[in-house]
């Protein structure tokens, strides 16, 4: 739907006038595989719990601490570790979100038709938490990553235009993650890898 969706008008028409289909659930919801079948999906659109999950457009707070929080991952991660952005995990049949960026090993890159990672030996996720998903962010998506095994989770919250990153590791017994800090200006970490980068650079 990208550049398709986005014209479409309020009376369900496009520019040319034609009558826009929106994608019709099935009566079980939709699957990890249908996101890679169902034509002219938004860009990052998401699956939560078998429903389809569309991104609003990002502010520049949001782009502008996805590409600091991702150059500072680059620069500081071994060769032996991929930073990625704008793609899927697919936890389960169900369930194959898309996180702000992803820590996995270089290993588990497939190729390049490949559009969605394993759980399995992904390292960190980070999510920067928009108006539109506050609850996904902060509430749904933690519990499943954890549930999925996922060792490290970082949200990054807006306070007053600065980001804030919350960083959680994962407890193994529980399948629960435990906050292990709040950082405000210098993210300064030694898990899962020496990561030091300043949250004042953002603008």
């Amino acid at each position: 739907m990208g550049a398709a969706m986005s014209a479409v008008r309020d009376d369900g028409q496009d520019e040319q006038g034609d009558r826009y289909e929106w994608p019709r659930p099935p009566t079980d919801g939709w699957t990890a595989d249908d996101l890679d079948r169902l034509p002219d999906l938004p860009p990052h659109t998401e699956l939560i719990d078998g429903s389809l999950v569309f991104m609003s457009p990002q502010a520049d707070f949001h782009m502008a601490t996805l590409r600091l929080l991702e150059h500072g991952l680059i620069s500081c991660a071994s060769k032996e570790l991929y930073v990625v952005r704008g793609m899927s995990i697919r936890l389960d049949k169900r369930n194959r979100p898309e996180p702000d960026l992803m820590v996995v090993p270089r290993a588990a890159r497939k190729g390049a038709r490949q559009t969605w990672y394993e759980p399995e030996g992904l390292l960190l996720i980070v999510e920067i938490v928009s108006p539109d998903s506050e609850a996904r962010d902060r509430e749904v998506k933690p519990l499943k990553y954890a549930r999925a095994g996922i060792p490290h989770f970082w949200r990054v919250e807006n306070v007053n235009d600065a980001p804030v990153v919350y960083v959680y590791e994962l407890d193994p017994a529980t399948r629960t993650y435990a906050v292990t800090g709040i950082h405000h200006k210098q993210l300064k970490l030694d898990r899962p890898f020496a990561v030091d980068i300043d949250l004042t650079d953002v603008f």
